[in-house]
């Protein structure tokens, strides 16, 4: 259903006579830019460009080719489509047919895939036939028996099996517009305050939930992004990382809404994402920090001209201040990585004009209404300055988890409340500082240390390239703590160098690591972007008891 999981009447009423909600539905915002600058281009990826009136006969047919189908309010469409003109123009189409949009990134294989399409019920999915070597169409035959919901399945782009749905066609037909009813399209299309997007979470269990986003709330993130990067019609934002959300709000959110010209990168190699900066004239690209790191130490960086880029939105993991002051000196632009969990949806943010020190080392101000506080285990408020868990609320948030009420109520409390599991303080200046996951957290001699802020102060050393600490059982302190290390190649680094180092930054004696691992590379976790702390642990003890 659309019907937000956790909104209340007196919360939509609240956000709109705040003027934190607009009134505009993305398709609606669509529909004005056709208007207003029709021959504009909208988006582009390497084979097709397309303006904003091109737009929204594409929307208006595709919304019409759903319904056609016979896919009703309120169903799911899971989508699974690499980054292209299509993926970013079907959350438009989804929302004026009243249909749900489930983004799936490509790599999910036929185990993930009946998992989310059963727990979704989806009646209908779009797909490339083909990219390389892997055959979509037939992991999507071989599972229907095992989904029974699955009705309709779609293919983009030209090469269209037989039996499927072909998204071109139903792009191409003019008659689809005129099929239906002003009214009736009006009567389908997703009011603002209702669900319109379902995103995945990652983590380490293997299985994503499922996390529900009303329109006003994406919408009112995309406002928030217009003013922290101060975008204008002249901007080209480029969605580098193959993301449904995170990286790539400012995509989907805050572009249409200037509006500007977005280029979508289908497969991103450092060289691939070189070239379509440097022929594209991107001004923001939006990527993760694996991809800053393997873009700014390709060999071949120096041979493109990427002086358009003014800025840089990163996310999906922390950064190491290294790799962003790397970037900034050798290939340009303003790097600004942002905090935030799928689940949560808060703004937080910094202005272009901070210092480095606040960029890397902080996740920056609430923005749009973004209510934060940091708690104690007792759910009380700490003094400003002191660690807690940091929970929040407000208009940018989700609205909980699809079909999972139960989830829901535990995670945002009777308060309202998202509990984010991280330990964070308030800064003198108002920023967040993330202090690490609670659950990270190193008790030692009853003293509590924080990985994050020993990881940030190990990463400004020269010869490392990312640090990870993590805490390990012993009888006498109950725990101490770890650093597994990267260095940069050809660099060497010592316990006793780390211990010199550290007490150099003035720590307390207990924050001390009492162990240091270099390894080549950190196992990852859920969607390959955060570090398997656990894993790391789990490899450590197992050695020690050897």
């Amino acid at each position: 259903m659309s019907k937000p999981t956790r909104y209340t009447q007196e919360t939509i009423n609240e956000y709109v006579t705040k003027k934190l909600w607009r009134t505009e539905t993305t398709s609606m915002v669509f529909d004005r830019n056709a208007g207003e600058h029709p021959h504009e281009v909208a988006v582009e990826d390497s084979k097709t460009s397309v303006t904003w009136l091109e737009a929204k006969h594409w929307i208006d047919r595709v919304a019409a080719g759903l319904i056609e189908a016979g896919i009703q309010r309120d169903e799911m469409l899971a989508i699974q489509l690499p980054n292209c003109v299509e993926l970013y123009l079907f959350r438009a189409a989804t929302e004026k047919a009243g249909v749900l949009c489930l983004p799936v990134l490509r790599n999910m294989r036929r185990r993930e895939m009946e998992y989310i399409l059963n727990k979704t019920k989806a009646t209908g999915i779009v797909i490339p036939w083909k990219i390389g070597d892997f055959d979509y169409w037939e992991m999507v035959q071989g599972m229907r028996s095992e989904v029974p919901t699955l009705k309709h399945i779609f293919v983009a782009w030209d090469e269209v099996p037989e039996g499927a749905l072909s998204v071109n066609k139903m792009a191409a037909d003019p008659g689809l517009e005129k099929k239906y009813s002003a009214s009736l399209i009006e009567e389908r299309r997703f009011k603002v305050t209702e669900v319109s997007l379902i995103n995945l979470t990652t983590g380490t269990t293997g299985f994503p939930k499922f996390v529900e986003y009303p329109i006003c709330a994406r919408l009112a993130t995309g406002s928030a992004f217009i003013d922290a990067f101060k975008f204008t019609p002249k901007d080209v934002i480029g969605a580098l990382a193959p993301a449904a959300g995170g990286p790539n709000i400012p995509v989907y959110y805050a572009a249409p809404q200037v509006p500007c010209k977005v280029i979508m990168l289908e497969k991103f190699t450092p060289e691939d994402a070189f070239r379509m900066i440097e022929k594209k004239r991107i001004t923001v690209p939006c990527v993760v920090p694996a991809q800053l790191a393997l873009m700014v130490q390709h060999p071949s960086l120096k041979n493109y001209d990427l002086s358009s880029i003014r800025a840089w939105f990163s996310c999906g993991a922390p950064m190491a201040y290294d790799l962003g002051v790397q970037v900034e000196e050798k290939i340009g632009g303003i790097v600004m990585n942002a905090y935030g969990a799928l689940d949560f949806g808060s703004c937080m943010l910094h202005d272009l004009t901070d210092s480095r020190e606040v960029r890397f080392l902080t996740a920056g101000k609430p923005r749009v209404g973004t209510v934060l506080k940091i708690v104690d285990d007792n759910g009380k408020e700490v003094p400003k300055g002191e660690v807690g868990e940091l929970i929040g609320c407000g208009p940018t948030c989700a609205s909980g988890y699809y079909g999972d009420l139960q989830s829901t109520r535990e995670v945002w409390g009777e308060d309202g409340c998202y509990r984010t599991g991280d330990l964070a303080r308030i800064d003198e200046q108002g920023n967040v500082v993330i202090a690490g996951r609670k659950k990270d957290m190193i008790i030692r001699g009853g003293q509590n240390i924080y990985p994050v802020e020993i990881e940030n102060l190990l990463v400004t050393h020269p010869a490392v390239q990312n640090v990870a600490v993590v805490g390990y059982p012993e009888p006498v302190m109950g725990e101490r703590a770890c650093a597994f290390v990267i260095l940069k190649p050809g660099r060497f680094f010592s316990f006793d160098e780390m211990v010199s180092f550290l007490r150099e930054k003035d720590i307390a004696p207990f924050k001390l690591p009492e162990s240091l691992e270099v390894v080549d590379k950190f196992p990852m976790a859920g969607d390959g972007q955060k570090v398997d702390k656990k894993a790391l642990q789990k490899a450590l003890i197992a050695r020690m008891a050897k």
